[in-house]
């Protein structure tokens, strides 16, 4: 175990021999961490579970009380997945409500620096978070979503698996799994085609997912009738079965419709 004569360390912490903690660190109450983390100088953590091989940067902040009016001192905590790689000055508040609420992160998260991520969010594998990308209480990002820097998301909204925003965007309601989003409010460019094809989805997938959405972005249907004809075109496709469950279980809403000034193609 290396810990440097100035980090502190609460007396129930919990720390393998494995692990690295820098100077003027702080290991507050009730933190786990997990085989082989690493944590540089002045990160401040409490309340929180680190999974193995994750890394922590300088000053970043993790476990701490969320920032929600109603938060009275109750049991919570944040719990980290593996091989993470938190930058610095990212936030990381635990969650809020009754005893027991949690914030968690998967495993294999990139958190750039500046990053902020409100209580009772449910962050999936994989996701990457630009430099100040954040989000409010209750947001649940899917797994292998990219958030562009700068971008922020209201709260008890969800942003599904293998999206992309664009730096910069905006929005209060749900963004569809497998899109490409940007502006404010963030709509639909289209698929992800190259992030997509980066993670092993076939042409044949990709194929289909930009037929699919081509059909939301028509001006013809409406929310409440877009599911049903993806599901009617698109009856075997598991990803876009998905997207039509997606859309069927909203309840923030969904921006479908491309901005008139904004030209984007469909093609690979």
């Amino acid at each position: 175990m290396t810990i440097h004569k100035t980090a502190i360390i609460a007396d129930n912490a919990v720390i393998p021999e494995s692990c690295e903690i820098g100077p003027y660190t702080i290991i507050g109450d009730d933190v786990v961490l997990g085989e082989n983390v690493k944590i540089a100088s002045h990160a401040n953590l409490e309340y929180c579970t680190i999974g193995e091989g994750t890394v922590i940067s300088p000053y970043a902040s993790i476990g701490t009380p969320p920032q929600d009016l109603s938060y009275k001192g109750q049991k919570t905590r944040a719990i980290i997945g593996k091989n993470c790689l938190i930058k610095e000055n990212v936030t990381i508040n635990r969650g809020a409500g009754e005893d027991g609420a949690i914030t968690k992160v998967g495993d294999k998260v990139m958190l750039m620096v500046g990053a902020h991520i409100a209580h009772n969010c449910v962050i999936g594998d994989e996701a990457i978070f630009a430099n100040l990308a954040t989000v409010g209480g209750h947001v649940h990002v899917g797994k292998c979503a990219f958030l562009g820097g700068m971008s922020v998301y209201h709260q008890n909204i969800r942003i599904g698996e293998y999206v992309i925003t664009s730096g910069f965007s905006a929005s209060r309601m749900d963004i569809v799994p497998f899109s490409k989003v940007g502006g404010c409010p963030a709509v639909i460019h289209g698929p992800n085609i190259i992030g997509l094809r980066r993670r092993g989805f076939s042409q044949e997938e990709r194929q289909n997912l930009r037929k699919a959405f081509k059909l939301i972005v028509e001006r013809k249907y409406l929310l409440s009738e877009v599911a049903n004809h993806l599901e009617e075109q698109f009856p075997n496709d598991k990803n876009v079965l998905r997207i039509a469950e997606f859309i069927k279980t909203t309840k923030r809403g969904i921006y479908l419709r491309k901005d008139s000034c904004m030209s984007e193609s469909f093609e690979e």
